[in-house]
């Protein structure tokens, strides 16, 4: 086989195994998938703050009653942030506690972003939920969001 063949098959699959470990997200998603499925209406007084660009609201199982799809991992909660390019929404479960410690620590959520108490970890909600100091192993686990009429966010993840 000559030098140039052989060069041609070492790029296609250093292309292809590079290509196959991008698309899998999962490799960072540490946190395990639990049931989340449920719709805020955004048009209700106690989410209106979810229409302005930067803001956030935490949701767990007690919040219209929604249960366990809207508890997130281990009852932690959700964060629904609501960014300029649209809607995001986040596992309040550390994801480097989880990993290393087999730890649930649910992360406090302020304007500035989410903390974690225990690790110290920073994440920046603007930003996809990456780390930004601390350990800046693993970003937040994330769900889909979809809106519906300009007035439903659905927030699932199967």
């Amino acid at each position: 086989m000559s030098t140039k063949l052989k060069i041609f098959f070492f790029l296609v699959i250093v292309t292809t195994s590079f290509f196959g470990r991008s698309c899998r997200h999962d490799e960072n998603d540490v946190i395990p998938d639990v049931h989340v499925d449920f719709i805020i209406d955004l048009q209700d007084p106690d989410f209106s703050n979810l229409m302005v660009a930067g803001s956030f609201d935490t949701i767990n199982a007690k919040t219209r009653n929604w249960g366990q799809r809207a508890a997130g991992f281990n009852g932690n909660g959700i964060i629904v942030y609501a960014g300029i390019d649209g809607f995001h929404a986040y596992d309040r479960t550390c994801p480097y506690d989880y990993a290393i410690s087999n730890l649930s620590v649910r992360v406090k959520v302020d304007y500035s972003g989410a903390f974690c108490p225990v690790c110290g970890t920073k994440y920046a909600l603007a930003a996809f939920a990456v780390p930004v100091s601390g350990t800046k192993a693993y970003p937040l686990k994330s769900y889909h969001t979809s809106l519906e009429n300009d007035r439903y966010l659905r927030v699932w993840n199967k």
